[in-house]
């Protein structure tokens, strides 16, 4: 392995918090994630770079030779691609708007309305189940905008760095094949899949663990998880080889229905996200009031959440 850029962002920041659990949470990072990058990292330069106790991480004589090194390197970089940014933006006449996103259907409503407001503009978009991947892309310079989205109240990523604004907030809903007999229920309490087997779609952060959270509240664990892209999670719930979970603005679909869930246990925000030093922050209004008139209609289009909506004035499209 060959040292990077994110390699030094990453012992710069353990540096700076003294502690992989506040670096992990800083950089947006599961700590176990945290750790075996700076293993692998430790491999490379051919030594221990921090010492580890419950006081916290400490640099090694090696550390400090590196840390010396990032913390000039890190900002150098940051600043060359700002000052590139830039120069960029000065001889370019056409606007510019590269999306990255884990939300295929509002991503597409998206950039079709900044099509029919900016003709003119250079599209481009980029697509991931990895939020950490898509925000790095963001501070690195190479996206405009990432729409994508956080469970419940959870923090967004990277908000050392980024400037994020609320799209809406959707309750997520339970998927059912159209023949399951609870399909014709108005909503469910959630103790009465106990014994299904659950779709989900891979992704990262803390929604499998809310999610096993709240069974367990409910009164059980769940049997198993098929997961695997949306559209092989829409057809297990079309044959009736398991249950899905989906947000409320999940659009209709052929032989699924979905279902409110009782109490509501288990809530979505979809954020959009820029980096304020950017060029792009320029338009990041205009970017965000087309992300929320695409969850507006995307909420429009399923009939049991606009009755939902109906008494549950907290939830929809952030205004």
């Amino acid at each position: 392995m060959e040292l990077e850029l994110r390699h030094l962002k990453v012992i710069r920041a353990i540096g700076q918090e003294g502690s992989l659990t506040r670096a992990a949470t800083t950089l947006g990072l599961a700590q176990s994630a945290l750790s075996g990058q700076l293993k692998r990292i430790e491999r490379t330069l051919g030594g221990p770079l921090f010492e580890r106790d419950r006081a916290g991480a400490r640099p090694t004589p090696l550390g400090e030779l590196v840390l010396t090194r990032a913390r000039v390197l890190v900002p150098a970089m940051r600043q060359l691609q700002d000052d590139a940014r830039r120069f960029a933006s000065s001889w370019q006449d056409s606007p510019r708007f590269r999306v990255g996103s884990s939300h295929g259907p509002l991503l597409g409503a998206l950039i079709d309305r900044i099509s029919m407001t900016h003709p003119e503009a250079l599209l481009s978009t980029h697509t991931s189940w990895s939020t950490t991947e898509l925000c790095e892309l963001l501070v690195d310079g190479r996206l405009d905008f990432v729409l994508t989205g956080v469970c419940g109240q959870s923090a967004p990523p990277r908000s050392d760095a980024l400037d994020w604004r609320t799209v809406g907030r959707d309750p997520v809903f339970v998927m059912l094949g159209e023949d399951h007999p609870l399909a014709v229920e108005p909503q469910l309490e959630l103790s009465k899949l106990a014994e299904q087997r659950w779709a989900k779609a891979p992704g990262e952060g803390c929604f499998r663990d809310c999610f096993t959270a709240a069974c367990a509240r409910a009164g059980f664990t769940p049997i198993s998880f098929f997961e695997t892209d949306a559209s092989a999670c829409v057809e297990l719930v079309q044959l009736g080889r398991a249950v899905g979970l989906c947000r409320a603005t999940f659009p209709p679909t052929p032989g699924v229905v979905t279902v409110p869930l009782a109490g509501t246990p288990l809530s979505w925000r979809h954020i959009i996200g820029y980096d304020p030093e950017s060029t792009a922050a320029g338009t990041a209004a205009s970017v965000l009031l087309h992300a929320r008139q695409a969850h507006s209609e995307a909420a429009r289009r399923n009939p049991r959440y606009v009755d939902w909506l109906a008494t549950n004035e907290l939830f929809g499209t952030a205004r």
